[in-house]
Formats: structure tokens, sequence, C-alpha cells
């Protein structure tokens, strides 16, 4: 404390601001509250004291919180301390910097200052142990090291490091202690006529050793002096910052015509930017005008595919001024570039189908790549090679050319391109035709083509439809003289068809067709099949129609488009009273107009249908019978009768085909089914089918046939006969409400002694039991009625079972069915009467009488003329007179 009151006063702050400048960014007060006590000054006494009490005990203090921060070791790495020290600094020494946080309890080691460039170790910079104050020694200067990077730390004797390392940047400010310069005294500079104003012909060169981005260091350039000033005083122009020489407007227009060729001009730099203070320094330089030399170029020809050394020189370019680069530019881009001594090169073969001429462009530019005049242009002309082959025309679609088309015909006509030069004879082509080669045998060729035009055109030999060619023409470029390139063109060719054929039947008499009148419609009567000699699908298409004999539409004909044949159809019903033959003609035409003759006489077809008259086969009453017989079964007992469906039919011949054991037999006209023989044998439960066969009686070859499917039952204890059969009754159909009454068998030889009631049952056929009803009346009778609402109406033969005390007996119901009237009578067809006449016999009884009456006529007449030839052969006196009265 005694030392600080020693030499604080007035002077205080200012001796603080020349020690710490860089301490304290918010003034010397500031450091002495927040960074601690200030070092002891050099030399205190010249001084004044400008701070009081209050600032003498804040100083204290914060010196003794330093020391109490001191007392422990930072356990994280020291940040980098920043001190800035002005270069050239006049006052004493050693200067005090900064005050380092070393530790409070520092006894224990020593503090080493080592510093990266060495200088440390000269007493450059130092610490003050006791302030713990980093110090320089003596004056720094900028432009021999701009900034010293110091690292501090605390370590034993046996080099182990206590605290630290504590980096420190020590930044030397610059002064503007330097003067600038010139490259050169003295500068020579070759002009050339013809450059443009504002294009920096030459660049000045000037340093300064000051601090870079500073004012120091910040140059400007000024035209002191022009000699001679004629024509003009200020023909050139400095640009300030960057020291580019050009010419002025007015200098750039009178250079051409000023008779002086030499100018000298004095210039100067100064630093300190835009600021009337600074050092300056000055040089001369000494302008040469010359001629130009940009002159314009020929054009240069180059062979294509030139076989030399590459890169190949074509030209030259010079630009009489200094300090120039030249730039080549090409349109299109191509292989040329140019050096630095303006010498223009090819740098690869040229093809003059990809490129026949480039546009280059010759650039002379300073070293901002500002042109210094117009640019030259050089036209580069590619020089033609018959190097191409030409090159045919993509075959693309199949040409079609229709048959029978005259010679000359055009096919096409091929335009071969050749990439060479256009006009010359390298791309001068001519046409020769290779193939089809012509056949042997014959004049002329199928195909023809013109040498000059390559039109390809149809020959004098003809061509066969759906024919496929491929025309071969060989281009020849060099107008078809020995070297040229050639090139093999092909054209494929296709014949088409021509609707020039007639399609024709392939049978156009067809032989007699017999259908029966009871054909039904839509039958196919017969095929009509065509042919058309046409080969395109399109030209087979075919239409048929019937032109003749179907006036009632009874046929007709069905196709498919692209087919060639046609069904005749029947579509009506046939009669043989009405039509007993048919004769139909049929005709074949083209869907396509027909090109050429019409059609000849084989695009018609006769047809002729016989209809044969049809007898109806007999019918059965069903189409399958059963019947159920006790395996007991005499010989001679009936299973069933077998009924035509229609009863006025022819009568019938019955049989039975495959009754293998021979158990059975069938009458042959009245179709009762009767065992032939005990039925040995047979088992109870077993099925034994046999197939009746039924024949016309008058046309054997009409029949039919059903199957009889028999079941063998258990045998019963007594037999039941089977009796006559009951008189026929009559049901109607659709069913009414009335019956058939069935009564006990009236040949019961016990019916005196028996007392028990009859029992009725159907038989056990399953058809029977479907279609009809058993009901008893009382213990003598039962009533039959029908099932079914509907029933054939035919005649029907009812197996019904009647039993009594043991006994068993089969009763054969007749039942006629029939469609009735509104009083229920039944409505039966009537047959022909015996004796009635048929119409035959009346048709000749007819004629008969007729014929009797002419007779008769032609006697009378005969005798009338006879009688009346005698008078006249009498004489005249002989014929008595007449009396008159």
């Amino acid at each position: 404390m005694s030392n600080l009151r020693g030499w604080a006063g007035p002077g205080l702050l200012l001796w603080a601001q020349w020690c710490f400048p860089p301490l304290s960014k918010c003034g010397w007060t500031s450091y002495l509250l927040k960074c601690g006590p200030c070092p002891t000054p050099p030399d205190p006494a010249p001084w004044p004291v400008l701070l009081g009490e209050r600032a003498l005990s804040c100083l204290v203090a914060g010196q003794r919180a330093s020391l109490r921060h001191q007392q422990a070791l930072p356990e994280a790495q020291p940040a980098e301390l920043h001190v800035e020290v002005p270069e050239n600094y006049g006052g004493n020494f050693p200067l005090y910097l900064i005050k380092l946080p070393l530790p409070r309890e520092k006894a224990e080691g020593q503090i080493v200052l080592s510093e990266n460039s060495g200088m440390a170790a000269q007493g450059l910079f130092a610490v003050d142990s006791e302030s713990g104050f980093l110090l320089v020694t003596r004056v720094l200067d900028r432009e021999e090291q701009a900034e010293y990077r110091l690292q501090v730390t605390l370590e034993t004797e046996d080099g182990h490091v206590l605290w630290g390392p504590q980096p420190v940047l020590v930044h030397v400010k610059d002064e503007n202690d330097q003067v600038p310069r010139f490259s050169q005294a003295i500068y020579r500079v070759q002009l050339s006529q013809g450059t443009r104003p504002g294009i920096p012909f030459f660049f000045l060169e000037a340093s300064d050793g000051d601090e870079p981005g500073t004012a120091n260091a910040e140059l400007r350039f000024h035209i002191l002096n022009q000699a001679p000033a004629q024509p003009f005083p200020n023909m050139f122009q400095l640009e300030p910052q960057l020291g580019a020489l050009t010419l002025s407007p007015e200098g750039s227009t009178s250079l051409d015509q000023a008779l002086e060729k030499h100018y000298q001009l004095l210039v100067q730099v100064k630093d300190m930017g835009d600021q009337a203070s600074g050092y300056q320094a000055t040089a001369t330089i000494d302008v040469s005008v010359v001629e130009s030399t940009w002159v314009p170029l020929d054009p240069v020809h180059l062979a294509e595919n030139l076989k030399v050394p590459y890169p190949h020189h074509i030209a030259q370019v010079h630009w009489s001024g200094g300090n120039v680069h030249y730039h080549l530019e090409s349109q299109p881009p191509g292989p040329f570039n140019v050096d630095a001594e303006g010498k223009l090169y090819v740098t690869r073969e040229l093809d003059r189908e990809v490129q026949a001429e480039y546009l280059l462009q010759v650039l002379a530019q300073n070293t901002r790549g500002e042109d210094y005049t117009e640019p030259l242009e050089l036209k580069v002309v590619v020089m033609d090679e018959n190097d191409n082959t030409p090159i045919c025309p993509p075959s693309g679609d199949l040409i079609r050319i229709p048959e029978l088309s005259p010679p000359g015909t055009k096919v096409t006509r091929l335009l071969a391109e050749d990439m060479d030069a256009p006009g010359s004879p390298n791309s001068h082509v001519v046409y020769r035709l290779l193939g089809p080669e012509p056949e042997e045998g014959k004049e002329g060729r199928a195909f023809e083509v013109d040498s000059t035009s390559g039109s390809v055109t149809l020959g004098t030999l003809p061509l066969r439809a759906f024919q496929n060619i491929t025309v071969q023409v060989l281009a020849i470029d060099l107008g078809g003289a020995e070297g040229g390139l050639s090139s093999m063109c092909e054209v494929p060719v296709m014949i088409t068809d021509i609707n020039d054929h007639a399609p024709e039947f392939t049978i156009s008499q067809i032989e007699p067709i017999s259908l029966p009148e009871d054909t039904k419609p839509g039958t196919v009567v017969t095929t009509l099949t065509a042919t058309d000699d046409d080969l395109d699908p399109a030209f087979q298409r075919m239409d048929f129609a019937i032109e003749v004999g179907n006036m009632d539409g009874t046929f007709g004909l069905d196709w498919e488009p692209y087919f060639n044949y046609a069904h005749l159809r029947l579509l009506k019903n046939l009669s043989y009273e009405a039509a007993p033959s048919h004769k139909l003609v049929v005709v074949v035409r083209n869907v396509a107009e027909l090109v050429g003759p019409g059609p000849g006489p084989g695009a018609t077809a006769t047809v002729t249908v016989l209809v044969e008259k049809v007898v109806p086969s007999p019918k059965l009453d069903r189409e399958s019978y059963e019947a159920s017989v006790p395996v007991s079964t005499p010989a001679g007992s009936l299973l069933l009768t077998i009924l035509p469906s229609d009863l006025i039919h022819n009568p019938l011949r019955f049989s039975l085909v495959n009754d293998s054991e021979g158990w059975f037999f069938i009458k042959e006209f009245s179709g009762e089914v009767r065992t032939a023989r005990p039925l040995r044998g047979a088992r109870p439960g077993d099925v034994y089918t046999v197939l009746v066969e039924a024949q016309d009686a008058d046309e054997p070859t009409l029949s039919t046939s059903a199957t009889l499917v028999i079941h063998f039952l258990k045998a019963s204890s007594a037999l039941a006969p089977t009796l006559a059969p009951v008189p026929t009754r009559h049901l109607c159909t659709p069913r009414q409400n009335h019956g058939v009454v069935v009564s006990g068998p009236s040949e019961d030889p016990d019916q005196a002694s028996a007392h028990g009631p009859y029992s009725f049952a159907l038989g056990p056929n399953p058809t029977v039991q479907r279609d009809w009803r058993l009901q008893a009346l009382n213990g003598s009778h039962a009533y039959l009625t029908l099932a079914l609402h509907w029933v054939e109406p035919r005649e029907y033969l009812i197996p019904v079972v009647v039993s009594r005390d043991g006994r068993m007996w089969q009763l054969l119901v007749q039942v006629i069915v029939c469609r009735c009237n509104m009083e229920g009578q039944c409505m039966r067809k009537v047959g022909r009467m015996k004796g009635m006449p048929t119409k035959l016999s009346a048709v000749g009884i007819l004629v008969g009488t007729l014929i009797a009456i002419g007779i008769f006529l032609i006697l009378i007449f005969t005798h009338l003329t006879l009688a009346r030839k005698k008078d006249l052969d009498q004489p005249a006196d002989s014929v008595p007179l007449k009396a008159a009265v």
C-alpha cells in the first residue's frame, strides 16, 4: 500500500494506459475493479497522483482478491490470453503487458516461459515472479515478426508441471513506418496501335512493408506527368487502386495519327489510401508505340483424315503490344488451340462428314482476360475425301404390288446417301440391279432399275400372287468408276393378290338326297363346298344363296364368312303330299368385287331332295315294365299284358328277346306275358330283366322295344290263381269323380262255405301302384280310381290281388282311359268299318260308271249313224210322200 501511495496521483491513469492498453475494453477504472493490482511503475516520481483514496483502496482489494484466486490450482485448461503491443514503442522497458493467472501457492515451483519461435531465450519476454506479470524487455518490430505465441507453466526442478500451460498470444500492432516501393524504377512498355481505350495494357507493381489490409499498406497510383504532352496531355489513364495503365478515349483516337512514337510517364505510389498524409515513391514508364501486326488471316484448307504428326501447325497470329495472352474460340467447338507465341494448331484428324467448316476466333488479351482489340477470324475448310460408302435408305415396310400389274409399274425409288461433299464425284451415286437373277429359259427380268435416278420398276416377267421377293440394288459412288465405294440396297417386295378368280363348287350336281317327311327342321341336308383360286383370305370370302326352287323358304343356308362351305338346312316341315321332291339351285359369289370375267358355270350347284313318306313306328303304352311274381308261380301264370299306346294302330307281333332262362313267354298278338315253366332256380329278391320287342304286323321293319323287369317274391302258402279279366270299363282323363267297382271272384267254389270278407290290393307293379288307387267298399267290393290327374289315354290291364281265408286270386281289370265330353261320355277314334268302301274303291266305281256311260253313248250314236246312211241309199220314189193336211 505504501508503495502505491508513493506514486499515486493525477498521472496514474496515463501510466496505466501506456502499460496495459489491451487489458481492458472499458477503461482503466474497470481494469482496477476486475483485473487486480497494478504493477509497480519503473519511475513513479514523475507521475502526478490522479486517483483518490477510494481508487487506491479498490486497487488494493483487487490485488488481494487476485492472490486469493491464485491459492488453488485451476482444474481446467486456461483460455488463451491476448495481448497487443505497439511496434516501435518509445517508452521505458521492461513494459508490463498482462497479469498472468498464476496459482497463489507457487513457491514450490518455478515459472517457465517458452515461445514457439525461440526468441524468448534471447530475453524478449519475461515473467515477473513476484507480481506474476508478463513483460517485454525491448522494442518490437511488426515487419520483423507480427505476433508471438507464448506458453507459461509452473514446474518443479525435475520438470514436473504443476500448473499450466497457459497460452498467451502477443500481437504487434502496426504503425506506418514503411515507405512504398515500385518493383522497378523504370518500366518499358510496348503499346500496339489499335488498342482499345480503357483496356489495361500494363500493370504497375509496388509494395509496402506495413501490415496488409490496413491503411498503412493501402496504396494509390497516380500519373504525375506525361512527356510529350502532344497531341493530348492526358492520353493515358492510371487506375488508382490497381495501377492498371490504359489509353484514354482521346489517346486511343489520336494514337494512330500521333507523330510521337515514344512517351514517358512519371507515376507515383502513396500509402494511407486516399488520406492526404502518407509515404510516397515515384517511377518512370517508357511507352513505345508500335505498328499493329493484328491483321486478318486467310482461310486454311485442311484435308480430312490428314496423316501428319499432331498437333499440326496451321497459322500464326501476333500482337505487337506487350504483356499479351492469346485465347482461341471455335464455332463449332473443334480440335484447335493456340500457344503463347500465337501459333495455331489442329490437334487431331478432321472429318468433313462430322464438320465441314470451322470458324476460329483468336483474341489478344491482357492478364485479366480483357481483349486488347477485336478478335481475328480464321476460317478452316475441311477438304473432302472419298471415305464414305453410299448409305442405303432403310428398307422400311414391305412394298406391296398387285399381281398382274403391267411392266413399268413403279415399285420404289432408291436414294442412297453419300456423306462425302455434295456435288463432288465422291458423292455421285449410280445404281445397278443385282437380283433377282433372270430365270433360265425365260426372257426379261422381273424388275428394272434406272442407274441414275434409282427408280425400281416392274419388268416384263410376270409375277405370282403372294410371291415375296428381295430386290437387290448396288449403289456405287464416283459415278460407278473404278475405285468407287459401294453398298448393297435391298427392297422387300410382296406381290399381293387381286380378286380375279370367282369361287366354284367342287361338285355342281349333287346326287338326289332322300329325307323322311318327319325330318325335324334344322337338320343339315347337305354341305356344299366351294373353292377360290385367289390366295388372299379377303378374296376367298364367299356368299351363298338359293336362287331357284325355294319359294316357300323350306330350306336355308348358313355359313361362316371365312369358311368355304355352306350347310343346306331344312327350315320347315316336309310334306310328301304337298311336294314329293325339291330341286334347288345354289349359287356362290365373292364378297369382294370381282376383277375380270364374271362367274362361270361352276358357281352354281343343283341339289335334288326327295321326300319319303313316313309310316310311324309302333309305340308301347310304357317305356319299361315291371312285374312281381312269387318263385312258386306255376307255368302258364299271367304276369301282365303289353299293349300298344295307339289301339287304332296296325296289330303288333310281340316276342321276348333275351329270356336266357326260358322262364317266360309272350303271346304273339295279345301281348300277354306268362310263365313258360316253373321258376326253378329263381330266388326271392332277385331281379330278372328281359326285352320285349314289338313289330308292325304289316311292316316288319317298323318295330319298338321295352324292358321288362321282374321281381321274384317269396313263395306264398296258397297260390293266387289268375282269374279271367274283368269286363272292360271306361274312365276319363283328366280325372273325374268316378271310378270302377271291383267285386270278389265269382268263380270261388267255396264261396258258400266261406265266412270271412274279401281283401283287395293292387298288384306289386310299382307303376300300377303309382298311377292307380284301390279302396275297399265292403267285404265283397272295392273301388278303383285314377291316382294321377292325368294319364295317357289308352287301354290298361290293372292287376288286383284278392284274398280271403288264406286264399288269393289275381283279377285283371280292363280299363280304357279316354278323353270325355261334357256329359262324361268317352270319345273314341272311329276306325274303318268293315264293308265300307275305301277311297280307292270309290274312285274305281266312279271311273267304271263313267266308262259304262261312255260305251252306252257310243252304241247309241253308232246306231243312229247307220240308220241315217241306210235311208240315204234308197231311190227317191221309194220314199212315201207326206200327206198334206
